[in-house]
């Protein structure tokens, strides 16, 4: 580990966040003489954020526990023209209504992890909307344009894989890295932000700011990168076997999200308790020393923490009790329900729970053994659940029949 001075490089440093950065020393020296506001950028691409997302947010946390300033950068500008990075096709077009409601509602999730006020290290919320909408196409060619080369824009991953694959890339999107290197240069400017963050796939567009930001300015900003966070088995943070792992209640029950940590990898405990709680680090170092079955407590801690974090201590209590309940034979109350109209039989319920993707993969499933009805193996698909009736896929997967 770098021996570094500030608070804010040995906190990130400590908890695994640290991926690349532009001038390690600079920003140190920085960090260690003044509050550094700092911004992550998120695209409003949907109501809430994802569990793919969350290494970033929790970024922004850090940096306000180090005593530095989040500025959280919503995307409401430039997610009209979406970023190409990791994308093999393109992005939708959005409304500015749908846009401007998915910014209010992404915001609810921010104010559990942040704190926003009016103070020197409270958080804040921009929209890069309110500047880059204001932005001229000619004053844009002329301002920023002249400070990227088509030769180095051809260079970033994010078009030469869309190249070589034969996709396609509109000229809307080739524009994505100038206006996001636009972002930093403008708050720099006007808010006196100095740091970007992001994840690993982001350091060319970071890099892009921070050399926009010393030609048109002669200014020294930095850039720090998270590395790309898999599980154990390869696989993106932020995805379950039925979707996203949303952060937001209203797309994700608080039981299925607490659910997503307790079904951790064994060999992800400890990294995720470093990276998604505020645990401290030698109670961490205790859990994940835990060997054979008492590596469960460890993940319950994780789940309980992680919720906490995200939907509030009353959620995560509340759907460990039901873990408990449900695995002990009961149904909990937080488990998630289908309307009795929705489940006129088996399988219908199995679809409506999001157990199962068709009719088709309900009925195979059904045939496998793997539907459960109360605890009783059920296989006839034509079987009618009734309210109050517990429905359970396998050994991790439960909902009820609720009225309706």
């Amino acid at each position: 580990m770098t021996d570094y001075r500030s608070d804010l490089l040995r906190l990130l440093s400590s908890r695994g966040y640290i991926h690349q950065i532009t001038d390690a020393e600079g920003l140190d020296a920085l960090a260690s003489a003044a509050v550094v506001p700092g911004y992550v950028g998120f695209d409003a691409t949907a109501p809430s954020l994802h569990v793919g997302n969350l290494v970033s947010i929790m970024l922004l946390r850090r940096l306000q526990q180090a005593g530095h300033k989040p500025v959280v950068l919503m995307g409401g500008g430039t997610t009209r023209i979406g970023d190409p990075t990791g994308k093999d096709e393109v992005r939708k077009m959005l409304s500015d209504e749908a846009i401007e409601s998915n910014i209010a509602s992404i915001r609810t999730a921010f104010e559990r992890f942040l704190t926003f006020g009016d103070g020197p290290t409270d958080a804040v919320m921009v929209n890069n909307h309110d500047w880059l909408g204001k932005l001229g196409y000619i004053e844009m060619l002329q301002k920023v344009g002249t400070h990227f080369t088509v030769n180095r824009m051809l260079s970033f991953d994010s078009v030469k894989l869309r190249l070589e694959r034969e996709q396609p890339m509109t000229f809307l999107e080739f524009n994505y890295m100038i206006l996001q290197g636009y972002d930093f240069r403008y708050l720099c400017q006007e808010k006196g932000v100095r740091l970007q963050m992001g994840g690993s796939d982001q350091w060319g567009n970071i890099v892009n700011g921070v050399e926009l930001s010393r030609r048109m300015d002669g200014v020294e900003v930095f850039g720090l990168t998270t590395p790309l966070i898999t599980k154990a088995d390869g696989s993106k943070m932020g995805k379950s076997v039925s979707g996203a792992v949303w952060l937001n209640e209203a797309q994700l029950p608080s039981f299925d999200y607490w659910q997503f940590w307790r079904n951790t990898d064994d060999r992800d405990v400890g990294r995720f308790l470093k990276l998604f709680t505020d645990l401290p680090l030698d109670e961490i170092a205790r859990l994940e020393a835990l060997e054979g079955a008492e590596i469960n407590e460890a993940k319950k801690i994780l789940a309980n923490e992680a919720t906490a974090l995200c939907r509030g201590r009353e959620a995560a209590e509340s759907a460990a009790r039901t873990a408990d309940e449900t695995f002990s034979g009961g149904a909990g109350t937080d488990l998630p329900t289908v309307p009795l109209a929705q489940a006129t039989n088996v399988v219908s319920a199995l679809v409506a729970l999001g157990f199962a993707t068709s009719n088709k993969e309900a009925k195979r499933k059904l045939e496998e053994g793997a539907i459960r009805v109360n605890d009783e193996v059920v296989s006839d698909g034509a079987y009618a659940p009734k309210v109050g009736d517990k429905i359970s896929f396998g050994k991790k997967k439960h909902g009820m029949v609720a009225e309706g």
